[in-house]
Protein backbone atom coordinates (compact mmCIF):
# COMPACT_ATOMS: atom_id res chain seq x y z
CA UNK A 1 0.00 0.00 0.00
CA UNK A 2 1.11 3.55 -1.03
CA UNK A 3 1.60 5.94 2.22
CA UNK A 4 -1.34 8.39 2.51
CA UNK A 5 0.58 11.77 1.76
CA UNK A 6 0.39 13.90 4.62
CA UNK A 7 1.34 17.18 6.43
CA UNK A 8 2.79 16.90 9.63
CA UNK A 9 3.56 19.25 12.60
CA UNK A 10 4.71 16.74 14.86
CA UNK A 11 6.71 17.45 17.68
CA UNK A 12 6.27 21.16 17.13
CA UNK A 13 4.26 21.51 20.23
CA UNK A 14 4.10 20.14 23.99
CA UNK A 15 1.70 17.97 24.54
CA UNK A 16 1.09 18.54 27.75
CA UNK A 17 0.47 22.28 28.24
CA UNK A 18 0.52 23.36 24.53
CA UNK A 19 3.50 24.85 24.60
CA UNK A 20 5.29 26.01 20.98
CA UNK A 21 8.71 23.55 20.56
CA UNK A 22 9.91 24.31 17.10
CA UNK A 23 8.79 27.21 14.83
CA UNK A 24 9.62 25.34 11.60
CA UNK A 25 6.36 25.21 9.43
CA UNK A 26 5.59 22.41 8.07
CA UNK A 27 7.29 19.00 6.49
CA UNK A 28 6.00 16.55 4.06
CA UNK A 29 6.03 13.08 3.95
CA UNK A 30 6.77 11.30 1.34
CA UNK A 31 8.07 14.47 -0.46
CA UNK A 32 8.05 13.86 -3.99
CA UNK A 33 4.67 13.50 -3.81
CA UNK A 34 3.83 16.75 -3.46
CA UNK A 35 5.68 17.60 -6.26
CA UNK A 36 3.40 15.36 -8.31
CA UNK A 37 0.52 17.50 -6.92
CA UNK A 38 1.21 20.29 -8.67
CA UNK A 39 -1.46 21.24 -11.47
CA UNK A 40 -3.78 19.03 -10.36
CA UNK A 41 -6.88 20.31 -10.63
CA UNK A 42 -7.88 20.27 -6.69
CA UNK A 43 -7.30 18.72 -3.68
CA UNK A 44 -8.72 18.22 -0.25
CA UNK A 45 -6.78 17.75 3.00
CA UNK A 46 -8.07 15.88 6.21
CA UNK A 47 -8.10 17.23 9.49
CA UNK A 48 -8.54 14.85 12.31
CA UNK A 49 -9.70 15.88 15.63
CA UNK A 50 -8.33 15.32 19.26
CA UNK A 51 -6.66 12.14 20.29
CA UNK A 52 -5.08 10.90 17.30
CA UNK A 53 -1.27 10.09 17.25
CA UNK A 54 0.59 9.32 13.95
CA UNK A 55 -1.61 6.24 13.02
CA UNK A 56 -4.27 7.71 14.11
CA UNK A 57 -4.28 10.69 11.66
CA UNK A 58 -3.23 8.67 8.56
CA UNK A 59 -6.07 6.42 9.52
CA UNK A 60 -8.63 9.27 9.33
CA UNK A 61 -7.02 10.57 5.68
CA UNK A 62 -7.30 7.10 4.16
CA UNK A 63 -10.93 7.11 5.79
CA UNK A 64 -12.02 10.21 4.02
CA UNK A 65 -9.98 9.34 0.55
CA UNK A 66 -12.09 5.96 0.47
CA UNK A 67 -15.31 7.54 1.01
CA UNK A 68 -14.59 10.09 -1.31
CA UNK A 69 -13.74 7.67 -3.76
CA UNK A 70 -16.91 6.04 -3.74
CA UNK A 71 -18.85 9.07 -4.25
CA UNK A 72 -17.02 9.63 -7.24
CA UNK A 73 -14.18 12.07 -5.96
CA UNK A 74 -11.23 11.21 -7.90
CA UNK A 75 -9.09 14.29 -6.94
CA UNK A 76 -6.00 13.64 -4.38
CA UNK A 77 -6.86 13.44 -0.95
CA UNK A 78 -4.24 14.18 1.73
CA UNK A 79 -3.93 14.45 5.52
CA UNK A 80 -2.83 17.16 8.13
CA UNK A 81 -1.39 15.58 11.13
CA UNK A 82 -0.87 17.89 14.29
CA UNK A 83 0.07 17.09 18.01
CA UNK A 84 -3.47 16.15 19.12
CA UNK A 85 -2.84 13.11 21.55
CA UNK A 86 -2.70 15.68 24.50
CA UNK A 87 -1.64 14.14 27.62
CA UNK A 88 -4.90 12.78 29.78
CA UNK A 89 -7.37 13.26 26.93
CA UNK A 90 -8.67 9.08 27.59
CA UNK A 91 -8.85 10.02 31.50
CA UNK A 92 -12.21 11.77 32.92
CA UNK A 93 -10.69 13.89 35.15
CA UNK A 94 -7.63 15.27 33.17
CA UNK A 95 -10.57 15.70 30.06
CA UNK A 96 -10.79 19.51 30.26
CA UNK A 97 -7.13 20.34 30.49
CA UNK A 98 -6.18 17.83 28.00
CA UNK A 99 -9.24 19.61 25.77
CA UNK A 100 -7.61 22.94 26.14
CA UNK A 101 -4.15 22.40 25.24
CA UNK A 102 -5.56 20.75 22.38
CA UNK A 103 -7.39 23.51 21.28
CA UNK A 104 -4.19 25.50 22.14
CA UNK A 105 -2.50 23.70 19.51
CA UNK A 106 -5.38 23.42 16.95
CA UNK A 107 -5.18 27.26 17.34
CA UNK A 108 -1.31 27.75 16.69
CA UNK A 109 -1.20 25.07 13.78
CA UNK A 110 -3.83 27.53 11.92
CA UNK A 111 -0.51 29.41 11.26
CA UNK A 112 1.46 25.87 10.17
CA UNK A 113 -1.58 24.67 7.57
CA UNK A 114 -2.38 28.68 6.03
CA UNK A 115 1.89 28.63 5.41
CA UNK A 116 0.98 25.62 3.58
CA UNK A 117 -1.66 26.53 1.70
CA UNK A 118 -0.17 29.61 0.78
CA UNK A 119 3.15 28.04 -0.06
CA UNK A 120 1.34 25.39 -2.58
CA UNK A 121 -0.41 27.90 -4.29
CA UNK A 122 2.61 29.85 -5.03
CA UNK A 123 3.43 27.02 -7.42
CA UNK A 124 0.20 25.32 -8.14
CA UNK A 125 -2.53 28.73 -8.57
CA UNK A 126 -5.15 27.05 -10.22
CA UNK A 127 -5.38 24.13 -8.06
CA UNK A 128 -8.50 24.05 -6.17
CA UNK A 129 -8.22 23.23 -2.11
CA UNK A 130 -11.03 22.06 -0.25
CA UNK A 131 -10.67 21.35 3.99
CA UNK A 132 -12.33 18.80 5.65
CA UNK A 133 -12.26 18.58 9.34
CA UNK A 134 -13.60 16.43 11.73
CA UNK A 135 -14.15 17.26 16.02
CA UNK A 136 -11.40 19.88 17.06
CA UNK A 137 -10.12 19.88 13.35
CA UNK A 138 -12.61 22.10 12.79
CA UNK A 139 -10.47 24.86 15.33
CA UNK A 140 -7.50 24.02 12.91
CA UNK A 141 -9.62 25.24 10.08
CA UNK A 142 -11.23 27.93 11.41
CA UNK A 143 -7.40 29.11 13.04
CA UNK A 144 -6.10 28.78 9.65
CA UNK A 145 -8.87 30.51 7.76
CA UNK A 146 -8.12 33.48 10.19
CA UNK A 147 -4.15 33.05 9.00
CA UNK A 148 -4.98 33.72 5.75
CA UNK A 149 -7.53 36.24 6.24
CA UNK A 150 -4.52 38.49 6.86
CA UNK A 151 -3.31 39.18 3.23
CA UNK A 152 -5.92 40.21 0.64
CA UNK A 153 -4.50 38.20 -1.71
CA UNK A 154 -5.70 35.17 -0.02
CA UNK A 155 -9.30 36.01 -0.86
CA UNK A 156 -11.72 33.25 -2.25
CA UNK A 157 -7.98 30.99 -1.36
CA UNK A 158 -9.99 27.80 -0.21
CA UNK A 159 -12.84 26.32 -2.37
CA UNK A 160 -14.72 24.83 0.63
CA UNK A 161 -14.70 24.01 3.86
CA UNK A 162 -16.61 20.33 5.29
CA UNK A 163 -17.13 20.29 9.15
CA UNK A 164 -17.81 16.77 10.58
CA UNK A 165 -18.79 16.94 14.70
CA UNK A 166 -17.58 20.22 14.69
CA UNK A 167 -16.24 21.27 18.35
CA UNK A 168 -15.78 24.90 17.40
CA UNK A 169 -18.99 27.19 19.29
CA UNK A 170 -22.15 27.98 17.10
CA UNK A 171 -21.91 31.52 16.78
CA UNK A 172 -18.96 31.41 15.05
CA UNK A 173 -20.74 31.79 11.12
CA UNK A 174 -23.06 34.64 12.54
CA UNK A 175 -19.96 36.21 14.44
CA UNK A 176 -18.98 39.70 13.26
CA UNK A 177 -15.50 38.89 13.03
CA UNK A 178 -15.02 35.23 11.77
CA UNK A 179 -18.49 35.26 9.41
CA UNK A 180 -16.63 37.73 7.50
CA UNK A 181 -13.22 35.81 7.35
CA UNK A 182 -14.84 32.49 6.58
CA UNK A 183 -17.53 34.33 3.87
CA UNK A 184 -14.10 35.86 2.12
CA UNK A 185 -11.22 33.46 2.36
CA UNK A 186 -13.75 30.36 1.18
CA UNK A 187 -14.79 31.17 -2.48
CA UNK A 188 -17.91 28.19 -3.08
CA UNK A 189 -19.29 26.78 0.57
CA UNK A 190 -19.04 25.76 4.07
CA UNK A 191 -21.13 22.60 4.69
CA UNK A 192 -21.68 21.48 8.72
CA UNK A 193 -22.76 18.01 9.33
CA UNK A 194 -24.24 17.94 12.88
CA UNK A 195 -25.34 15.73 14.63
CA UNK A 196 -28.09 16.07 18.17
CA UNK A 197 -27.43 12.46 18.99
CA UNK A 198 -23.08 12.54 18.77
CA UNK A 199 -22.69 12.01 22.20
CA UNK A 200 -19.41 13.47 22.92
CA UNK A 201 -19.95 16.87 21.68
CA UNK A 202 -23.75 16.44 24.41
CA UNK A 203 -21.10 15.60 27.17
CA UNK A 204 -18.92 18.51 26.47
CA UNK A 205 -21.79 21.26 26.16
CA UNK A 206 -23.10 19.41 29.11
CA UNK A 207 -19.92 19.98 31.02
CA UNK A 208 -19.47 23.85 29.46
CA UNK A 209 -16.18 22.34 28.01
CA UNK A 210 -17.19 23.81 24.39
CA UNK A 211 -20.48 26.12 25.03
CA UNK A 212 -22.99 25.39 22.40
CA UNK A 213 -20.59 23.05 19.92
CA UNK A 214 -21.43 23.38 16.14
CA UNK A 215 -21.74 20.32 15.29
CA UNK A 216 -24.43 19.66 17.78
CA UNK A 217 -27.02 21.59 17.01
CA UNK A 218 -25.94 23.99 13.72
CA UNK A 219 -25.18 27.19 13.65
CA UNK A 220 -27.05 29.96 16.17
CA UNK A 221 -27.93 33.57 15.01
CA UNK A 222 -27.82 34.41 11.23
CA UNK A 223 -24.95 32.45 9.43
CA UNK A 224 -23.25 34.33 6.44
CA UNK A 225 -24.38 33.35 3.25
CA UNK A 226 -21.99 30.82 1.99
CA UNK A 227 -23.07 28.49 4.99
CA UNK A 228 -25.17 25.00 4.68
CA UNK A 229 -25.69 22.61 7.26
CA UNK A 230 -27.19 18.62 7.05
CA UNK A 231 -28.41 17.21 9.72
CA UNK A 232 -26.77 13.90 9.87
CA UNK A 233 -27.22 10.47 12.13
CA UNK A 234 -24.04 9.17 12.70
CA UNK A 235 -23.55 6.07 15.43
CA UNK A 236 -21.04 7.63 17.68
CA UNK A 237 -18.37 11.27 17.59
CA UNK A 238 -15.97 8.86 15.71
CA UNK A 239 -14.89 10.25 12.28
CA UNK A 240 -15.63 7.10 10.72
CA UNK A 241 -19.24 7.08 11.59
CA UNK A 242 -19.63 10.62 10.08
CA UNK A 243 -17.55 9.32 6.56
CA UNK A 244 -20.49 6.45 6.64
CA UNK A 245 -23.38 8.99 5.91
CA UNK A 246 -21.55 11.16 4.33
CA UNK A 247 -23.30 10.70 0.92
CA UNK A 248 -22.24 13.53 -1.45
CA UNK A 249 -18.71 15.65 -2.38
CA UNK A 250 -17.97 18.17 -2.93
Amino acid sequence: MRPIPRISTRGYYDLSNGKTLKTNSYFLYPKKYFKKLINSKELTIMIHGLRNDSAGAVAKALLAKNRLHKLGYTNPVIGFSYDSNTTGAHLIKYAKHALDVGQTIAKKNGRNLGLFIQDFKKSSPNTKIRLMGHSLGSQVILSTLEYLSKKKQNIGLIEGVYFFGASITGDVLSSKKYGKILQNIVNKKIINHYAPSDEVLGWADNEKYVKGPLGLNGATGKPISKYHQKLVKPKNHRFASYAAVLNSFP
